[in-house]
């Protein structure tokens, strides 16, 4: 059947900003307008949806109800944090600049942290980065989502970094204001005013924090976001909060909430940067110039549309037949891959080996804290030659990602290895115009690959990276969507591995038309594989209800179609196994 065209009307760019939109969730929740029809789009439609939901990141707001990433109030507070940057650069002794976040936050922030350590260490400059994830550096390369959820685990990590230093710039990245995990340290920061200046960087209104009760704390997110707005008053604090717009896919934080977290550390870090360094001014005019360069990259980008469509095209195919999504990266590129293969499992319920990152040197490249995480974590590309490559098809389809800065050759070298096996490689590069000394070898990858993607930049720049991980999301997205892991722009067959996730799945279920108590005794219901709930399970909070759901497949769509057909447990099971694309078997309950 073919898919219907999309068409971006003006006013579903903006309709998620009126106060009438699904006035009861916060805007990170809400579905976005723009993709209501995501899971019948074609994939050039589907890049087109992306693009427009993208490109909401820099838009003005269309009243007072929202700041947004170029209103005046944020710009002047990431002038502000720059500078607070800027001192610790120039009096590094005893000071330090940590990045904390859950999920694709903490990777961000380790991504953002190794790249500005690297430029410190290239100058001879004392290291004042570092980074913390919850769940520690396996959450870099897998979900660990239970970690979210503990405050005092959050606030205990933070102090063993900051363990003897005497002023500390603390930034917790919470897209939804919502992570107990960063809320922890936010309260440990607030305790210890003459050390910590903290830093809250998110996507929601403060109204919007979540209000829930943290397990083992007396505080919310939202009580200790009202402590931090009090003593942002007097420059003790700082709130980067603009609204951006709902994710393409409901709540998949991973995308614009990830990019727009990249965007604002790499804004106030490289402003500081150029103030300590090179002796520019850090002003709000020089700010909004340095989000600008990021639009930039994001038009750079999608000009390639058609390309990424097809790429899209492609992975969706490989998907659908049982195929792998690989990426073979080379540095920062590489990290990004690894970024966004570990965030399919628990977006799309994918396998662990539907969509795999590998990055040339590996552990060594990657620079982590804990170095290598064992042979369940193979990462280089000597992992995938020997574990993946001898099993390659058709079926599958590797996408090699690297810049002309990198060693051409030896991508070259790979690429004529993975193509022994399959013919469905492709490359995607950057490289900067009128730079020819990798021509030939390039001419070489061409010859080699299905396609070659090349994105063309004035000058060497930390563009691509934001570049590549939009293309990276772009097709890993639209490729679950295309095999039907979406229902409308939902995620569901989401893993309800932490207490937003199970808030999430809740909110997902009242899809089905049925008010909210029945849906979470629906869901409860599926994770327990049970008909009839017990008093132990209705009485139990919801930690063990996460702790039973990580052993408990597909609870979500179960749940819903046990409330679309009102039907048993086994009679759902039944019709997943006859059509195990969720979409499909949902819209058979429909019909």
């Amino acid at each position: 059947m073919a898919r219907p065209a999309w068409t971006c009307s003006p006013s579903a760019m903006t309709e998620w900003e009126s106060p009438d939109y699904e006035p009861a969730l916060p805007v990170s929740e809400k579905s976005n307008p723009l993709t209501r029809d995501m899971d019948r789009a074609s994939a050039k439609c589907i890049v087109r949806m992306l693009q427009a939901c993208d490109a909401q990141m820099f838009q003005g707001g269309t009243g007072t109800t929202y700041q947004r990433l170029l209103s005046e109030p944020v710009l002047e507070a990431l002038t502000e944090v720059a500078k607070k940057v800027e001192h610790i650069l120039k009096r590094p002794r005893d000071s330090l600049v940590v990045l904390s976040g859950c999920g694709t936050s903490g990777r961000l922030a380790f991504l953002v942290a190794s790249t500005f350590n690297r430029a410190l260490k290239e100058l001879d400059h004392s290291l004042v980065y570092s980074y913390i994830i919850a769940g520690g550096d396996r959450a870099l390369l897998s979900s660990q989502e239970a970690p979210e959820d503990d405050a005092q685990l959050g606030a205990l990590s933070l102090q063993k970094v900051c363990e003897g230093q005497k002023s500390v710039l603390f930034i917790g990245i919470s897209c939804g204001l919502s992570a107990p995990f960063v809320a922890g340290q936010l309260d440990f920061c607030l305790q210890h005013p003459e050390v910590f200046t903290p830093v809250l960087v998110g996507f929601n209104p403060t109204h919007q924090a979540r209000d829930e009760r943290i397990r083992g704390c007396s505080f919310t997110f939202r009580s200790v976001v009202r402590r931090m707005e009090e003593l942002a008053k007097r420059r003790g604090a700082f709130l980067l909060n603009p609204a951006v717009g709902p994710e393409a896919v409901s709540g998949s934080s991973r995308m614009k909430g990830g990019s727009s977290t990249k965007i604002l550390l790499e804004v106030v870090l490289s402003a500081a940067h150029a103030a300590a360094f090179a002796d520019t001014p850090i002003t709000p005019t020089g700010v909004r110039q340095h989000i600008r360069a990021h639009e930039e990259a994001l038009e750079i980008t999608y000009a390639q549309a058609e390309g990424i469509g097809a790429l899209l095209e492609a992975a969706g195919q490989s998907l659908r037949r049982g195929g792998r999504l690989c990426y073979l990266g080379w540095g920062p590129l590489g990290t990004l891959g690894l970024m966004d293969a570990s965030e399919c499992v628990p977006t799309f319920g994918a396998g662990c080996e539907d969509v795999r990152g590998f990055i040339s040197g590996g552990y060594t490249a990657l620079n982590n804290n804990e170095g290598p995480l064992g042979p369940d974590f193979g990462i280089g590309h000597e992992d995938f030659l020997r574990q993946v490559l001898p099993s390659l098809s058709d079926r599958d389809i590797v996408l090699l990602l690297y810049t002309h800065a990198d060693r051409v050759g030896q991508v070259a070298e790979l690429a004529r290895a993975v193509r022994e096996k399959t013919s469905n490689v492709h490359a995607v590069y950057h490289q900067v115009n009128g730079h020819a000394a990798a021509a030939v070898q390039q001419d070489d990858i061409n010859r080699l690959c299905l396609s070659s993607l090349k994105f063309t930049w004035p000058s060497p720049t930390a563009q691509w990276e934001l570049s590549t991980k939009l293309l990276l999301n772009a097709v890993s997205t639209g490729a679950h969507v295309l095999k039907g892991k979406i229902f409308q722009n939902h995620m569901v067959d989401v893993q309800v591995t932490n207490s937003k996730l199970y808030r999430r799945a809740t909110r997902l279920l009242q899809l089905s038309g049925c008010p909210e108590s029945r849906c979470e005794e629906a869901l409860l219901k599926a994770v327990y594989r049970v008909d009839e709930l017990t008093a132990d399970i209705t009485s139990s909070d919801i930690s063990e209800h996460t702790q039973a759901a990580r052993s408990a497949t597909k609870a979500v769509p179960l749940a819903l179609i046990c409330l679309l057909s009102d039907c048993s447990l086994l009679e759902a099971a039944t019709r997943l196994q006859r059509e195990p694309v969720v979409r499909e078997a949902v819209e058979v309950c429909l019909s």
